[in-house]
């Protein structure tokens, strides 16, 4: 929102912003309260979701998100699809089905028609598979060197199709967390299309839009909420069952859990042995010094329901082809409140915590 000269107290004594406040980490998260929440505060901003829940019905939901990926294309998408993709998926954190995006561009002098009119496509193709048009836009032209091709921001709006509220403060003491499939594909991709390290890997990024899955979820947990009385369910709109959801972006996994045992005032449980990491992606984490579990993600959502739905909702993931790697990865538990533990492949627990600094600029 500012210039590089904007000084917050979250920079580490620097007086300006870092790259590392960019990484949805810890210096992200004080950039964010230090400066943002000082001069924003209100009620609906507090909460820091995803997307807000829009007075006076709470059933619309309104999202906005920046992207400034690099390279522009990747292996398995490029950044109109990564816009697209993006604001859905914030717009179904709020279990809210996506109704339309804005579009606005900034592109600089010189950008090859031919690249913009292919990353347009890319975003209509992305929008016709997540079932939202693109309604309206803006568009700025600034000088060579002003910025680096072409930002895309996209703005969602979306019907919430359930009746409760979901969030941090929904989460109980034994319920499940689920991961709808393998970290790291997006971060290792664009990682490798870079080729700052003379590596190739056969990985593509995970980028898609996740609406279709939360669908398949809602579904799931009606059926199993709904026999216990219809009265209920249809009050509750029958998914009472669904706690939370989160797609871990910036900061991997990790983030998105140590945010939610934080916020919740509840410890987490997690097996390693139950996250799914395909091997390329380990590979280069090995080969790197990277940890898989904090890198970005751009297909896949955490979600945490009640025990009861936690085989069903899997279940109905596995159903998906998006989905078809969920697992249930994690219980939330009322020991050590605000802290997450992971157990490892080797019968060792270590806490997971918020990364600090930047891991790979420029992935989202």
């Amino acid at each position: 929102m500012t210039d590089n000269t904007h000084t917050t107290g979250a920079g580490g004594g620097t007086g300006r912003v870092l790259l590392g406040h960019g990484s949805g980490g810890k210096l992200y998260r004080d950039l964010v309260r230090d400066v943002f929440l000082t001069a924003f505060s209100n009620p609906l901003l507090d909460r820091l979701d995803d997307a807000v829940a829009l007075a006076p019905t709470g059933r619309i939901a309104f999202t906005t998100d920046s992207h400034v990926v690099q390279p522009l294309i990747f292996p398995g998408g490029d950044i109109g699809r990564l816009a697209v993709a993006g604001t859905v998926n914030d717009l179904a954190t709020a279990a809210a089905r996506p109704l339309a995006l804005a579009a606005a561009f900034i592109i600089e002098e010189g950008f090859a028609f031919d690249e913009l009119e292919a990353i347009c496509a890319s975003m209509a193709a992305t929008a016709v598979e997540a079932g939202v048009p693109i309604v309206t836009g803006d568009t700025k032209v600034v000088e060579r060197g002003a910025c680096d091709g072409v930002y895309v921001t996209t703005t969602g709006v979306g019907e919430i199709v359930i009746d409760h509220e979901l969030g941090a403060q929904a989460v109980c003491d034994g319920d499940a967390v689920i991961l709808s499939g393998g970290v790291g594909d997006h971060a290792v991709a664009v990682l490798a299309a870079r080729g700052d390290f003379h590596f190739s890997a056969d990985v593509r990024s995970d980028c898609a839009p996740l609406w279709g899955l939360v669908e398949a979820t809602v579904g799931a947990v009606r059926d199993v909420t709904s026999p216990v009385s219809s009265a209920i369910a249809d009050a509750a709109g029958g998914a009472e069952a669904l706690r939370f959801l989160r797609d871990p972006t910036r900061g991997g996994l990790t983030t998105v859990l140590a945010e939610l045992a934080e916020e919740a005032k509840l410890g987490i449980e997690v097996e390693e042995a139950a996250i799914p990491v395909s091997p390329a992606v380990r590979s280069v984490c090995d080969l790197l010094g990277y940890d898989p579990l904090t890198l970005a993600n751009e297909g896949k959502m955490v979600l945490v329901v009640a025990p009861e739905a936690a085989d069903t909702v899997v279940a109905a993931l596995r159903a998906q082809p998006l989905g078809r790697d969920a697992a249930q990865v994690g219980v939330v538990t009322a020991a050590h409140p605000g802290r997450v533990a992971l157990r490892t492949m080797f019968g060792t627990r270590r806490v997971l915590d918020m990364p600090v600094g930047e891991l790979l600029p420029r992935i989202c």
